[in-house]
């Protein structure tokens, strides 16, 4: 018997809040000035520590081959464990319960730390992948994987409700729990649902979507300088606190249909007196969605080649797609990372506000690519390398607007940079099924994620070089020469990036109207 669609709903909120709290890199931002005083480091060495976060996906592939042998739930404690070490013992050294890390053992909990991040995606990527039939598919990974963006304003206002003047600390350690906690909790809901296709899909999935964007847009409202001035932190909270209740809504409403529609089938059963007739009938239904079922997979399957790691990089289609999110969403996230010296150098006082912006417009741009698959499926759309295209394009104008030394030039760039590249982040995940298949997905995508440490050591050394070089003695840098050189860079590098994605968007254009 397969098992209620009330658990597949339920599974998908369970990745949900995994997603929302298991951004902790994201979040580095809002406490990295203090941490660097803590330190006692440079900005050079900072930027190290922030490109050591993004360096634990270079080990990502790990948990793409344990969720082979391992249970999901298991893959999931081990990923929010590591977490718990690499965030604990930086928070218990800057406490002084532990006198004897180096910079350097530093450096390495934060790969570790960063490489628990991985993990826990894996799992939520796998898990939605797999209870989900394949015309729907793309659409629940997208709009889990959007909550990622909510990572940071839920962590910034937790911190700025509880220890303002603390956030170094409070931030680690909130890093190194609440994953852990959240991942018990949901440890349950890890797990393969066979089940029917629920004849009401398409409205849980409408369900989802309204309350989504009234979480998005109550994130971005909260996230504007003028209303956060007014509302407290912890009113903040408690409001992104019940948004994230709200999706509870989708799997009780399917259990109270099932329930409901279990009761008139009993009551006709008994109105009718034909038990074996019934019966059969029922089994008859079911054995057409079970065919229904698999003939869409089958056509999924036949839709795309399923392709290892090995013969995956001997594509180039892969390489430019690798290229195209390398100088992407890859300077997106190094210019988020270095968003509290970026705002610090230009005498913005408004750090958290930022941070909290960057958050919710990546919310935004995350779940932006599912609205457009649910409503436009079977309808002429523009492929996801030609998406990328255009996200591409609006990144490179935001780095040229950052030239502009007024404050509105940064929270409008630090807005679009924050959609695009979490759109191009949650793009990616669907044009790796695409493009190389479903069945070594847990690998191929870590393999392509890798090019984010290797972006953010390129990028971040760069960006710390040109600010010490404009700093003072001290090394400390204000005004706008210390990131004019690095946004020119930047924006000229993504300029290139979309010349790439518009290659491989013709490569690709044949595939995708195939598809169509």
């Amino acid at each position: 018997m397969p098992s209620s669609a009330a658990l597949q709903w339920l599974s998908l909120v369970g990745m949900i809040w995994l997603q929302a709290i298991n951004g902790t890199n994201t979040n580095f931002p809002a406490y990295s000035s203090q941490l660097k005083l803590l330190l006692s480091i440079s900005q050079l060495q900072l930027n190290n520590l922030a490109f050591a976060s993004d360096a634990g996906k270079l080990l990502g592939w790990f948990s793409g081959v344990a969720i082979a042998y391992l249970p999901l739930w298991l893959v999931l404690i081990i990923g929010s464990t590591l977490g718990l070490i690499g965030y604990g013992l930086q928070y218990l050294f800057i406490t002084n319960h532990i006198s004897s890390l180096s910079y350097w053992h530093v450096f390495f909990l934060t790969v570790l730390a960063g490489n628990s991040i991985c993990w826990i995606n894996t799992v939520c990527y796998v898990v939605t992948i797999r209870n989900f039939p394949s015309d729907h598919r793309q659409v629940a990974v997208g709009l889990s994987t959007s909550y990622q963006g909510l990572s940071a304003k839920i962590y910034t206002n937790i911190v700025e409700s509880v220890s303002p003047h603390k956030k170094a600390r409070t931030f680690l350690f909130l890093n190194s729990v609440t994953p852990l906690i959240v991942s018990l909790m949901a440890a349950p809901l890890v797990r393969e649902i066979k089940t029917t296709r629920s004849a009401h899909i398409g409205l849980g999935f409408m369900i989802m979507f309204v309350i989504t964007i009234g979480t998005g847009i109550y994130a971005v409202m909260t996230s504007l300088q003028f209303v956060s001035e007014k509302l407290s932190p912890l009113s903040s909270l408690f409001g992104i606190l019940v948004t994230l209740l709200l999706p509870l809504l989708v799997p009780v409403t399917e259990k109270v249909m099932e329930l409901v529609g279990s009761w008139q089938r009993n009551r006709e059963r008994q109105r009718v007196y034909h038990f074996t007739s019934e019966e059969n009938t029922n089994n008859e239904v079911r054995t057409e969605d079970e065919v229904k079922d698999q003939e869409e997979e089958e056509e999924d399957h036949q839709s795309r080649e399923e392709i290892g790691v090995k013969l995956m990089l001997r594509r180039i289609d892969f390489w430019l797609y690798f290229f195209v999110y390398f100088f992407g969403a890859t300077i997106g996230l190094v210019f988020l990372n270095n968003l509290g010296q970026i705002a610090e150098s230009r005498g913005c006082s408004g750090t958290s506000s930022l941070v909290s912006l960057s958050s919710s417009f990546s919310f935004f741009g995350r779940l932006m690519p599912s609205l457009l698959d649910y409503f436009y499926r079977g309808k002429s759309a523009i492929s996801r390398p030609a998406s990328m295209v255009a996200l591409m394009a609006a990144i490179s104008a935001s780095f040229f607007l950052l030239l502009n030394q007024k404050d509105m030039s940064l929270y409008t760039s630090t807005a679009i940079i924050g959609v695009c590249t979490g759109a191009i982040t949650s793009v990616a995940v669907s044009t790796t099924t695409e493009l190389f298949g479903t069945k070594n997905f847990s690998v191929n995508h870590n393999v392509v994620v890798a090019n984010i440490p290797i972006g953010s050591f390129l990028f971040g050394i760069s960006a710390a070089i040109i600010y010490r070089r404009e700093g003072d003695e001290l090394g400390k840098c204000l005004g706008m020469a210390c990131y004019r050189t690095t946004f020119i860079l930047w924006g000229s590098l993504c300029c290139l990036g979309t010349v790439l994605a518009f290659i491989l968007h013709a490569r690709t254009r044949k595939f995708y109207s195939l598809k169509r």
